[in-house]
């Protein structure tokens, strides 16, 4: 098992091919969420990739693996434990999505590279990091309605880390941020057009479904 030095120091070495600009298809056609469930009472995590049909949000494909957590809890560092049961779970799909949504930070990290840009670069996809929770940074003057931004921003260096995204108006805003091979504002774009009736996009809520399903013993 990797030490946490090791892992930070992968950290620091991947983030370098980090591609912070569009390359991904025209139109989009084909989205994944992604997201992890943790078993309450044992060490067992599941992952699970849901493809959606872009336009209609129709579930195309998706996969769950099922395994014991790899790598200690350890803050900063969760794409160790959370990234091997997800790209098992991607290497079971029979489409390929064109982009993924992952339920976790991207460049929005003390290290600039969370689970969302440490899965993208393992699979040389592109990637968009969407948390429901605020992992590092700051933002101020967020509008109330829906599809309102803010700047998320480190507070020592100014960077910007990504945005703070109101999906529904009222509603506490989701942080995304770039994952790999996506420009922010597209990430951002493409986020809030899966989010139409509630806070999470459909890819998180469909991957969170899945995921949980799997640990209760379905098989995908």
């Amino acid at each position: 098992m990797l030490t946490e030095f090791q892992a930070i120091s992968i950290q620091q070495e991947l983030r370098q091919r980090v591609i912070t600009v569009d390359d991904l298809p025209q139109p989009v056609q084909i989205i994944a969420g992604a997201d992890v469930e943790y078993d309450k009472n044992s060490d067992q995590i599941a992952g699970a990739i849901v493809l959606l049909d872009a336009t209609t949000k129709a579930v195309l494909d998706a996969a769950t693996h099922v395994m014991a957590a790899p790598f200690p809890y350890v803050p900063g560092l969760f794409s160790f434990r959370e990234m091997p049961p997800l790209l098992a779970a991607y290497h079971k799909l029979r489409l390929q999505p064109d982009v993924i949504i992952c339920d976790g930070q991207g460049q929005a990290h003390p290290r600039r590279f969370g689970l969302a840009c440490h899965l993208g670069i393992e699979l040389n996809i592109p990637t968009i990091g969407c948390g429901k929770t605020r992992l590092i940074g700051q933002f101020d003057n967020l509008a109330s309605e829906r599809g309102a931004t803010a700047s998320l921003v480190d507070e020592l260096t100014g960077e910007v880390l990504g945005l703070a995204l109101r999906t529904q108006t009222g509603i506490n805003p989701l942080f995304v941020s770039v994952g790999h091979r996506v420009s922010l504002e597209t990430a951002t774009r493409l986020v809030l057009s899966m989010s139409d009736a509630v806070r999470l996009p459909e890819t998180t809520r469909q991957a969170d479904k899945y995921a949980r399903e799997a640990l209760k013993g379905a098989v995908y």
